[in-house]
């Protein structure tokens, strides 16, 4: 019997894959939570299977999403990045990989983790969404607003509202799996 899944995947495969094994699942780590805010920060304006795509390429780039030693990242390592042609070669995005891994880290001094922090947003559970369609799905909401106006008082950089809430949904905050896929009821 075929499963029932959100529409957006289509047939390809790696689409697929990240659907049925991470999109919408609750994340709390730090590693992982950074990882997918800087894989959203270099997808602003681009598709999403464009950056899954390039995935492992960033990976390999950026030290497997180190935030503490991309902190570190100088201007020799910029312009590697920068010449890199496996990942998107976007300076002020790259930039902002940088600039976000530092205020990254200032979060954790003062809330403890990451974690801690962005899910304090929610009360530390996710919203669960009852969508029917996927013409439903908002681009952002309220809570996106808060959270991005909150993150850019806090120095990040390239985490508009869009780009904010497509972490939520990435990470689980949000559970944006339609009512009838069968991902729904497993997030």
């Amino acid at each position: 019997m075929e499963k029932i899944r959100c529409d957006w995947p289509k047939n390809d495969p790696l689409y697929l894959e990240y659907h049925d094994t991470e999109w919408g699942t609750p994340l709390y780590e730090d590693d992982k939570l950074f990882e997918f805010l800087i894989l959203e920060t270099f997808q602003a304006g681009l598709s999403w299977i464009t950056i899954l795509r390039k995935r492992e390429n960033f990976r390999k780039a950026l030290d497997n999403f180190d935030y503490q030693k991309i902190a570190k990242y100088g201007d020799d390592k910029f312009d590697e990045l920068i010449q890199d042609a496996g990942i998107i070669r976007n300076k002020l995005k790259i930039k902002a990989t940088i600039t976000n891994a530092i205020a990254f880290m200032e979060i954790q001094k003062e809330f403890g983790t990451f974690s801690k922090y962005i899910w304090g947003f929610t009360g530390g559970k996710p919203i669960k969404n009852k969508w029917e369609n996927m013409g439903e799905l908002p681009a952002n909401t309220e809570l996106s607003d808060a959270i991005s106006k909150d993150l850019k008082k806090r120095g990040f950089k390239f985490v508009g509202s869009t780009v904010i809430y497509a972490h939520m949904q990435a990470t689980g905050m949000v559970n944006d799996h339609l009512v009838s896929c069968f991902r729904y009821h497993q997030v």
